[in-house]
């Protein structure tokens, strides 16, 4: 026997299976949104992991091809790595939820979620989502919830909850909003240049929806919920904080933190460390935890000189932004390239201009989302903080920082129409201390202005930080945290857009929620700091996109043609197109409504190939002139080809205006002649004539 549980969500059934699948699980949700169905887990380890100093949570979301009911793709045709969509749907899902586990849990928690079927009208990401909150939350691992999910979106001006697939596509604002019952613990977006008083509204009409789904969850934990099992706590001993008080006071950890040098800092920060590891020398379990309680003091320090004394780190005002500067075209011979440094945070941008044809193809769950046309990807190497450790490829924190920035300027990209090139822009970390993403916004559109690609508007993103005491009232925001504000912090709020609106948020946070005057203040910061950022820096650097793309940058012509036509240039299994392509050098796609690109640097060889398709697709009048290479002789007469897979007859008699015995005597094969076209022959074959041509054609 199992327990379900049901109630209406964005009209349409969310109904909740508890004790029907998993039950070795600590939690296990097994979840009905309409058709969609999502297994959702929670698992803890019995003991603490030794040796380590964070909470180790893992958050899965695999996505099976059988929901949708398709066989993957390649050659081993089973699901291989989680794909983009995967990563960044399970960081959704750590974001919120991380914050709500004790602060000393140190044994493993998995939250897995296993995608079963789809129902394009109700999100499987949305579902796993609430299915992570409902299996903690019944479960006995320990957990600050309920907490809950909603997605918004707008078309025409109008909010939808919980958008389907197809509403989502063409949706102005994908917004996804995590709540507690008292307050907002994530947000997460993209936007079609929302003004801020409206993703305000959008954002608090998610967190009445999420009340809904809390009050729910508390009717299943009411019932199926298991007692919180006890742990073995891996707080820092306060006897310990109390003897490195005495050795290292707080005035000297003030001095210590207090420069705008991260290399310094951790210097001042390395000596205090020796300094204590000497004094506890003959206390080894002091020792295990010592660069906890070092962090631990430091983090309490910064606070309170944030707080109480209004001074940051690096002596800067709350609403200063740190120095800035960009440059454009700093790397040769690529289409397009800038630099955006702020601080000690540097990004270089590179972007890369294709044919369409080098798009992404995406084999996912979302039937309408097969190719990606704008990709952007984010490299953190190790050097960019000073450390060395091997690259192993992107992680989570660098497909999550990409696809950021990358939703950041797609609402400004020009239509495939207006310009019909695949974009690649690849943000590089030179220096990092604190907000690269936002750095790699900046970067990116003074890039693609660089590059050519004409934008509709500049974008530039900050990143606002907080920090809060014991009430709700006291808080201290901070305009363009660097890594210490970030790391001891309880705030990364990052905001994107242009002066007319919002295009892109992610609020990641390390407490309980925030209030509404907390959210409401940090977007207008963002919004002033912004401004800031395009009006004194990226403007003067680059103000519009370049009329042209660079030298080195593919050029693409657009024609269109009729769609009956496509196989006529196709070919017999791409016999023509192939012809075209070796005969020119181009490289060409067409799509199935006849829109064809042809994409070379060699303007005479991209022109023959225009030549070259329209010969194809032309049907011949009378009168019309045109140029013929001779591919065949005959008795009879000689064929010409005007373009591969394009030929017609000039008759014996039409090739001179003498009699000639044999064609041979006139023309010989790879002779190239122009004629005049006299129709159709009674077999229905094109007539030519090199003889009637007049003098002056």
């Amino acid at each position: 026997m199992y327990k379900s549980f049901s109630m209406e969500l964005a009209g349409r059934t969310l109904t909740v299976d508890i004790g029907r699948v998993a039950k070795q699980a600590n939690g296990a949700a097994f979840m009905h949104y309409g058709d969609t169905t999502v297994l959702s887990t929670a698992t803890a380890s019995d003991k603490p992991r030794d040796g380590i100093d964070f909470f180790p949570l893992s958050v899965e979301y695999e996505e099976k091809m059988y929901a949708v009911g398709k066989i993957p793709g390649g050659f081993n045709k089973r699901e291989g790595k989680a794909s983009e969509n995967a990563v960044l749907t399970a960081r959704v899902i750590d974001r919120p939820m991380r914050p709500l586990f004790p602060k000393d849990y140190r044994n493993d928690v998995t939250l897995d979620n296993l995608v079963l079927s789809v129902d394009p009208e109700c999100s499987p990401e949305l579902t796993a989502m609430l299915g992570s909150a409902i299996a903690t939350s019944i479960s006995d691992i320990p957990f600050a919830g309920p907490c809950a999910m909603t997605q918004i979106g707008m078309i025409d001006g109008e909010f939808i909850v919980n958008p389907g697939q197809a509403q989502y596509k063409v949706s102005d604002l994908k917004l996804t909003v995590a709540s507690t019952r008292e307050k907002v613990i994530m947000i997460e977006a993209g936007a079609n240049e929302i003004p801020e008083a409206k993703m305000i509204e959008a954002i608090y009409l998610a967190h009445d929806v999420n009340q809904q789904v809390i009050a729910f969850i508390d009717k299943i934990v009411a019932e199926c919920g298991k007692e919180k099992h006890s742990y073995t706590s891996c707080a820092v001993p306060e006897e310990l904080f109390a003897a490195i008080r005495e050795i290292v006071p707080p005035e000297e950890m003030e001095k210590a933190v207090f420069t705008d040098e991260k290399q310094v800092r951790e210097e001042n920060i390395r000596q205090i460390t020796e300094r204590l590891e000497e004094a506890f020398a003959e206390k080894e379990e002091w020792l295990e935890v010592l660069g906890e309680a070092v962090y631990q003091y430091q983090k309490k320090t910064v606070r309170k000189m944030i707080l109480k004394d209004h001074k940051r780190p690096d002596g800067r005002e709350m609403t200063q932004i740190r120095p800035l500067a960009a440059e454009v075209d700093i790397i040769p011979r690529v289409h397009g390239s800038a630099m955006f440094t702020r601080g000690q945070t540097q990004i270089c941008n590179i972007c890369t201009l294709a044919p369409l044809s080098d798009a992404q193809r995406l084999d996912g769950l979302d039937e309408n989302e097969t190719s990606k046309r704008y990709m952007h990807h984010y490299n953190f190497p190790s050097y960019s903080v000073g450390e060395t450790k091997p690259s192993r490829g992107p992680g989570r924190r660098e497909i999550g920082h990409g696809a950021l920035a990358e939703r950041a300027l797609l609402p400004v990209l020009p239509s495939e129409e207006e310009f019909p090139y695949a974009i690649r822009t690849v943000s590089e970390t030179f220096e990092s201390n604190g907000s690269t993403s936002m750095a790699s916004t900046c970067a990116s559109c003074m890039s693609l202005m660089a590059a050519g690609v004409p934008i509709k508007k500049m974008v530039a993103g900050i990143s606002c930080g907080l920090v809060t005491g014991e009430t709700d009232d006291d808080f201290v925001l901070l305009t363009d945290i660097q890594g210490l504000e970030d790391f001891f912090g309880d705030m990364d709020f990052k905001v994107t857009g242009t002066t007319e609106g919002i295009t892109a948020i992610q609020m990641d946070i390390k407490i309980h929620g925030l209030t509404r005057p907390i959210v409401e203040g940090a977007i207008a910061r963002c919004r002033e700091a912004r401004m800031f950022i395009m009006d004194t820096c990226m403007k003067p650097c680059i103000s519009e996109p370049r009329a042209e793309v660079g030298p080195y940058a593919p050029k693409i012509v657009q024609i269109q043609i009729d769609p009956q036509k496509i196989g006529d240039v196709v070919g017999q299994r791409g016999k023509t197109i192939n012809a075209i392509i070796e005969q020119t050098g181009v490289k060409i796609d067409i799509d199935d409504d006849g829109a064809v690109s042809i994409c070379g640097t060699d303007k005479a060889a991209m022109d023959k190939a225009v030549e070259l398709i329209q010969i194809i697709v032309t049907d011949f009048e009378e009168g019309m002139i045109l140029t013929g290479k001779v591919v065949s002789i005959k008795e009879f007469g000689a064929f010409l080809e005007f373009a591969p897979g394009k030929e017609g007859m000039v008759h014996i008699s039409k090739i001179a205006k003498h009699r000639i015995n044999r064609v041979e005597d006139v023309l010989t094969l790879g002779d190239v002649v122009k004629v005049v076209c006299l129709g159709k022959d009674k077999m229905g074959r094109y007539s030519f004539s090199i003889k009637d041509l007049k003098e002056n054609q």
